[in-house]
């Protein structure tokens, strides 16, 4: 879902500079330009030209309802552990491309183990698509977040990792096509 016409902020809105991962401030009544809304949160250009990132809680700053949120999506309660995990991995989203991080290569390593107290734990190695990107703390938290929305799972360890590093060659074949990669 994109815009082509401006979004007016109708409250003051906290936002994530993408790719640095500065926080940033809307202030109400500025205008906004929805480019993406993928994965629990809203990517937007602002008048000033910068990306940002928009958290799915504050939809209603660009006058999206609860209910009427583009983003509406529950965890999926069928299939095994594993299987919920790896569908929580798909709905995370790079911000600035509209490829889920598992299609676009991110996720090294996934791994789902049961804890003797009961419950499972999912630890996940995830890379970025370049070094110099500063959103990897903030998809580090959402992959968190939604890995801990699989009602067995107790614990979640995501580590960002470097090696191997990235490359257009860790996309799945969907992914490209989609980028238009051939």
């Amino acid at each position: 879902m994109t815009t082509e016409q401006p979004i007016i902020l109708t409250r003051d809105c906290p936002a994530v500079m993408v790719p640095s991962g500065e926080p940033f401030s809307l202030q109400a009544g500025g205008k906004v330009w929805l480019t993406q809304a993928l994965g629990g949160g809203y990517t937007v250009m602002t008048d000033h030209g910068f990306t940002v990132r928009i958290e799915g809680r504050d939809g209603d700053a660009l006058g999206f309802s609860e209910g009427q949120s583009p983003l509406a999506q529950k965890a999926t309660t069928s299939g095994s552990v594993e299987e919920r995990v790896w569908q929580q991995l798909r709905s995370c989203f790079d911000p600035e491309i509209p490829v889920n991080i598992v299609d676009l290569g991110l996720i090294y390593d996934c791994q789902v183990d049961a804890l003797p107290s009961g419950g499972h734990k999912a630890t996940v190695h995830f890379t970025l698509t370049a070094q110099g990107c500063g959103m990897g703390e903030f998809l580090k938290a959402d992959i968190k977040r939604k890995l801990l929305e699989v009602k067995e799972l107790r614990e979640a360890v995501v580590e960002l990792v470097w090696e191997p590093q990235w490359n257009q060659s860790r996309m799945s074949v969907a992914a490209k096509h989609q980028l238009g990669i051939e």
